[in-house]
């Protein structure tokens, strides 16, 4: 057995199936399992398991709670969680957790349809489990009858049409999710609302403190994790809310930090580059008329 500091890595959907001392699955790139008839001992507490293929978790019910960002809240109505293949996860410390459905499918199950171009732009599958979608319950009602659907058709003969049936019901499952999500973007106005006061200090501390002319220019990864979110949701989570994705949001600051030292300072645009955190004043000058539609100089100018 493995430790769990090691991480057990499953190649295949058959693989996993005769971990979880189940029969064969009957389409070998895709497969339903039914977690309240697994045993909480397959891996050990904290495991670190990787797939190769994608993962959908559906819990009708959770009588837990669920990391969100900084805190806890209740995951009462049952969610959603995604996994992308290569992706570390851990095994759950509490046996409830073994709870649910998951829905299992390789990369190779839609790589001839659209949906396998398509599928890296359902940007969920790049979330941290905690980031799990929360679902209202016709919400819940919508998933929960899509996953019936796919187990009915998983149950049935393999013919030349299954496969075509079950891409099209896994898209439409995808899609209600995309849906979903931006509906707790916008309606989970506090939680965000915290986030992106947190952003805001921490953008405004980072310049404050010099580390921009430590550190260079605050970078997508570094304030994703000191806000304890994916680079990927905290990303969506703005383009549904401001419009902008993390990097332009970044920019944007950088902006109003340079038309504050522009206006109030002598210093010259190559000396506000660089305390910005650019390796080169070219490129600061470049990215601020791209964003203003004037060179710095003409915005200093049109203060004089």
């Amino acid at each position: 057995m493995q430790t769990p500091s090691e991480i057990h890595h499953i190649k295949s959907i058959s693989q996993l199936m005769r971990l979880l001392e189940f029969s064969a699955p009957l389409h070998p790139l895709i497969a339903l399992v039914d977690y309240n008839n697994i045993s909480s001992e397959i891996f050990p507490k904290g495991q670190k398991v990787s797939l190769d293929f994608y993962k959908i978790s559906f819990k009708q019910n959770f009588t837990g709670r669920i990391k969100y960002g900084q805190g806890y809240y209740d995951f009462e109505e049952g969610g959603l969680a995604f996994l992308r293949p290569k992706q570390i996860a851990f095994s759950p410390q509490e046996p409830e957790s073994y709870e649910g459905t998951a829905l299992y499918f390789h990369p190779d199950f839609i790589r001839n349809y659209p949906l396998g171009k398509a599928i890296n732009q359902y940007g969920f599958f790049s979330y941290d489990v905690s980031e799990a979608l929360f679902l209202s319950a016709n919400e819940k009602e919508i998933i929960a009858g899509l996953f019936a659907s796919i187990a009915i058709e998983l149950n049935n003969n393999i013919d030349s049409f299954s496969q075509d049936v079950l891409v099209s019901q896994l898209e439409l499952l995808l899609n209600y999710s995309n849906r979903f999500y931006n509906r707790q973007f916008i309606t989970r106005n506090a939680i965000n609302h915290d986030i992106i006061t947190s952003l805001d200090q921490l953008l405004n501390a980072y310049f404050e403190e010099g580390n921009s002319l430590k550190n260079g220019l605050p970078s997508v990864k570094y304030i994703s994790s000191e806000l304890k979110l994916s680079q990927r949701y905290l990303s969506d989570m703005l383009s549904s809310l401001t419009g902008l994705n993390t990097q332009q949001y970044i920019q944007n600051t950088i902006i109003e930090k340079a038309k504050e030292k522009l206006s109030t300072t002598n210093l010259s645009v190559s000396e506000i580059a660089y305390e910005l955190g650019f390796e080169h004043s070219q490129s600061f000058s470049k990215l601020f008329k791209t964003k203003t539609n004037v060179s710095p100089l003409e915005f200093r100018q049109s203060f004089n």
